[in-house]
């Protein structure tokens, strides 16, 4: 396989994918069938939501396009990681605030303590429930 400059190999599950440190606007849409927006939302649904390839299909076929799942598959492996990168460089840096939560609640008549970690956007980072309270608390 031929690997244009700038682009790596990684061979996942006996499958060559090539990947481009590039945006995707730059990526290589040529031989496609389908035009660069509908390669983009199919391979978004897929990474987004946790369809699965016949999932996809179906969804683009209720928007009357007509695609296999295996090109979704193909799609997938082709475009999902340079898409991932992208993303993940246009996000914002996390912050590291957080706070810890704890909420008595009662479970088939039991009083329980559910303790939540918070981030500051109130995202739920963990969970714990417990059926007494810890005296201790480090």
């Amino acid at each position: 396989m031929q690997v244009p400059t700038g682009g790596a190999v990684t061979v996942i599950l006996g499958i060559e994918v090539v990947w481009y440190p590039w945006p995707m606007h730059n990526l290589c849409y040529r031989r496609h069938r389908f035009p660069v927006e509908i390669i983009q939302h199919a391979v978004w649904l897929y990474f987004r939501f946790p369809p699965s390839f016949r999932d996809v299909q179906d969804l683009l076929a209720k928007r009357g396009i007509d695609v296999s799942y295996e090109t979704v598959r193909r799609w997938s492996v082709k475009f999902g990681l340079a898409y991932a990168r992208r993303l993940k460089r246009s996000y914002l840096s996390a912050d590291t605030r957080w706070h810890l939560d704890e909420i008595f609640i009662s479970i088939n008549g039991k009083t329980m303590y559910l303790w939540r970690a918070v981030d500051c956007e109130g995202e739920v980072l963990d969970a714990l429930v417990q059926s007494r309270r810890t005296r201790k608390l480090r």
